[in-house]
């Protein structure tokens, strides 16, 4: 065997466990790790600004590509507590990263010594395994157990405590000898699948809710095929979206009370079976139990058992993961489709295609100030279907679940139950280094876009361009709707006086000098004319300078994006497309 630190034994377990895209801050108590990766060299570090910007970096990295698991590595203390907000993103999501954080000599954590927090009693929470490895010898299975736990069942962020007398221990380790764990998940059996069909079969109008499961599994192809093999439509999740691509005949729209399509929510409402996979019935998609459940029989089907029964119980529960599942229920559709025993659903699929083509909503508006429905409008034309859109939180992503199109899986990348602000932008560095020479663009309103505006400097330090719009109203926009019937909307205007930059005529913070000043492009469009002209020339900026590129659209202050109480009532601020060029890039056309 050979005696080596317990740092330069980590190193070659990430190797050999496939991750080597780290991103963090170095400091005093986490020096040693950082000594390993150098002098290994194959590790590639991304110095962030921020150690929070630093794990939705390793988010957005792991959601980017399927296998992939993203590190942040902080130092002691309140680079730990900073990474809290990243991992309760990446639980909630079924993300896994791993977070490293150095920590005091093993002797001096009872003692308050300087930044000696009890960070994994804090992060154990939010994180499917959290530990302080006190014994140096523990260190190989510690991070073996690690990596096991981020890939088995639902998967989910690591954090791993090093203390600094820890890190310098020398073991006896032998790479060579070191072998992950093996990975378990559960597969839905044959007898499942037939009960599944038997009960699908059985109803008249079904569709098939497909969540973010689908996508973690990738298992987005078989579930295409099997809607195929039936014939019967698709609602994606939030989390779901791009498992079947928007353009598909069967995908039939979103359901929910903010994120929907008017054609999704309708479609639904007109269901009577609904097959889940790999979903789990968030508040925002499903509105009250009662609504959504009311003359409609549910399977479940989930990779986490306590998953089923958590929100409502289903008429049939299946423990499986989503590509397991969609494997046996292809197998069990395709022999009875060959015996002639599946029924024709397509006069109620081209029902569903109907309502794509009827109930829109109007993006072609002409104001100035622009109205934001019209900034969507423009980013499907510019961007096209190879296009991998980052949102987080907000009026912003809120109307982009209603106005943009995704054509894949992971082509949609959102911080979907946790919401925090200021993810955006250090996921979609994380995203570029996942998808590197694709095409990133990153979409946020002000808010979300000056939490973590420093992590731009990451973008210009390290080549990372992707192109960021920020549709700016200089507001909470999302709040101020939500407290209109508490009519105390304008005290959350972030509407100052900048008498440093009257060029933002009461826009407040000027996002143009402080993009450049952090080392990238940016330009303002005030015009809906202009905007195909502004992601054009930020295309090419981005391309040339090999940087992030804000485009800053300017909107009316006051918006109000659909939403509302129940699937039946979905509030419509704006009025409805009643022609083809009302919406123009509407997935259908108006007929």
């Amino acid at each position: 065997m050979t005696k080596m630190r317990t740092v330069d034994a980590i190193v070659a377990i990430l190797k050999k466990e496939g991750a080597t895209e780290a991103f963090g801050l170095p400091g005093a108590a986490i020096n040693p790790f950082y000594s390993a990766m150098r002098n290994d060299g194959g590790i590639r570090h991304t110095l962030a600004r921020h150690v929070e910007g630093a794990s939705h970096m390793a988010d957005g990295y792991t959601r980017a590509a399927p296998g992939n698991i993203g590190i942040c590595v902080g130092t002691s203390g309140p680079a730990g507590t900073d990474m809290i907000t990243g991992l309760y993103a990446a639980i909630a999501d079924s993300v896994p990263i791993l977070c490293i954080t150095g920590q005091a000599p093993v002797a001096k954590l009872h003692k308050e010594d300087f930044q000696a927090v009890d960070i994994a009693s804090i992060a154990k929470p939010v994180t499917k395994m959290a530990v302080t490895v006190l014994e140096p010898g523990q260190i190989p299975g510690t991070f073996a157990r690690a990596f096991h736990e981020m890939r088995t069942g639902r998967p989910g962020p690591v954090l791993i405590d090093l203390p600094l007398d820890v890190q310098l221990a020398e073991i006896e380790f032998d790479i060579d000898l070191y072998e992950p764990l093996p990975v378990a998940k559960p597969a839905a059996t044959r007898a499942q699948a037939e009960r599944a069909l038997d009960m699908l079969f059985a109803s008249e109008h079904p569709v098939i809710v497909a969540g973010g499961g689908v996508i973690n599994a990738n298992a987005s192809e078989k579930l295409v095929e099997l809607a195929e093999v039936l014939d019967v439509p698709v609602i994606p999740t939030l989390m779901g979206w791009g498992a079947i691509p928007d353009d598909h005949p069967l995908m039939a729209g979103m359901v929910g009370l903010q994120t929907s399509h008017r054609y999704g929510n309708e479609s639904f409402l007109a269901s009577d079976f609904v097959l889940g996979i790999g979903n789990r019935w968030a508040n925002r998609h499903t509105g009250s139990i009662d609504k959504y459940t009311e003359g409609r029989t549910f399977v479940h089907i989930d990779i986490e058992p306590t998953q089923i029964g958590r929100v409502f119980s289903p008429d049939l529960g299946i423990v499986s993961d989503a590509d397991a599942a969609l494997t046996v229920l292809l197998e069990v559709a395709k022999e009875r489709k060959e015996k002639f025993s599946v029924p024709d659903y397509g006069v109620w699929a081209k029902e569903c295609i109907q309502r794509k083509g009827q109930l829109q909503r109007k993006t072609h508006f002409t104001e100035v100030p622009i109205k934001p429905q019209r900034v969507y409008e423009e980013m499907n034309s510019a961007f096209g279907q190879d296009v991998t859109f980052v949102s987080t939180i907000g009026l912003s992503q809120i109307a982009g679940g209603q106005f943009l199109h995704v054509y894949g899986p992971r082509k949609w990348i959102n911080a979907g139950q946790a919401g925090p602000l200021g993810w955006t932008g250090p996921a979609a560095l994380g995203v570029v280094r996942g998808k590197p020479g694709e095409t990133v663009v990153a979409l946020s309103g002000d808010y979300d876009f000056q939490f973590m505006i420093e992590e731009l400097a990451v973008g210009a330090q390290f080549n990372l361009p992707y192109i960021h719009v920020v549709v700016n109203n200089s507001y909470l926009g999302l709040i101020r709707q939500s407290q209109r019937g508490f009519k105390m909307e304008q005290n959350v205007s972030l509407a100052f006086d900048n008498i440093n930059s009257p060029e933002t005529q009461g826009y407040g913070v000027d996002h143009i000098k402080v993009v450049e000043g952090l080392g990238c492009k940016a330009v303002r469009v005030t015009d809906p004319d202009k905007l195909q002209d502004a992601f054009s020339e930020a295309n090419s900026l981005a391309q040339e300078h090999q940087v992030p590129v804000v485009v800053e659209v300017i909107l009316e202050k006051v918006t109000n994006i659909s939403m509302g109480t129940e699937l039946d009532n979905v509030v419509e601020f704006e009025e409805l497309a009643a022609r083809g060029v009302d919406a123009p890039t509407a997935i259908a056309l108006l007929d």
